[in-house]
């Protein structure tokens, strides 16, 4: 399930790619395989990393990938690279199991070339409350969220930072229902009934990409998305927040 909308990021050959806890590698594979870049797959759980290994290995393996990946263990609030290392960063659900999202935020402009650019997705503000209201271990379980974001406030938090926001999306509104189910029957039972037909039915969606339902979830995603997707590109002018 890709979050990122690539033609608005815009990869072209030869750029430098960070995807910022990276997970199983999704973003990282999805930009190996549409340019010749460079990916660095970025997480800070080793189990993730091996995860994002074996599906990158197994682009280059059906000769499918242009471009160059590497994995990196690494934490977004001490990232371990110089200044204006990369074209593009990709950081996908990951401010909201920060406690110092700022820090997160300022590292990634540092790392960041001047006109380069950078997308954050987290968690929309209805969906992510309404869990959090029906579940405590949806978000209190170790390493989960620690806050909800309202799309504003994250713009503010960019803008803060000299980030020119140029697009605002919201996805994957279906995935919210199986959140939603999850929180009812008990987000650590993995046998409930209700939310593994509905993963099962998410699953099939994502491998036919059935146009009716695509039709309905982009309907869906006006007011009720999982997800809220920000593109910003880094101002050449070094100022914001010490």
């Amino acid at each position: 399930m890709l979050t990122v909308d690539y033609e608005l990021l815009g990869i072209k050959d030869g750029e430098r790619v960070l995807d910022i806890g990276c997970g199983e590698g999704r973003h990282s594979w999805q930009a190996c395989k549409q340019s010749h870049c460079l990916v660095c797959a970025l997480d800070i759980e080793q189990v993730n990393l091996k995860k994002a290994h074996h599906v990158l290995w197994l682009l280059d393996k059906q000769e499918e990938s242009k471009g160059k990946w590497v994995l990196v263990r690494g934490d977004i609030i001490s990232l371990p690279f110089e200044d204006g290392s990369f074209d593009k960063i990709v950081c996908s659900e990951v401010l909201e199991h920060i406690p110092d999202d700022k820090q997160g935020i300022k590292e990634m402009v540092r790392v960041l070339k001047d006109d380069g650019t950078l997308v954050i997705s987290v968690p929309s503000y209805l969906q992510e409350s309404i869990c959090w209201r029906l579940s405590t271990d949806y978000h209190e379980n170790p390493g989960g969220h620690v806050r909800i974001y309202k799309a504003s406030e994250l713009v503010s938090k960019l803008r803060q930072y000299n980030l020119d926001i140029f697009s605002v999306r919201h996805k994957h509104a279906l995935h919210s229902f199986y959140w939603i189910s999850r929180c009812l029957f008990g987000v650590n039972n993995e046998k409930a009934l209700i939310p593994s037909i509905y993963h099962k039915f998410l699953v099939w969606d994502i491998n036919t990409k059935s146009r009716p339902i695509r039709m309905l979830d982009t309907l869906l995603n006006s007011f009720f998305s999982k997800s809220v997707v920000l593109y910003a590109r880094k101002s050449q002018h070094e100022v914001g927040p010490a």
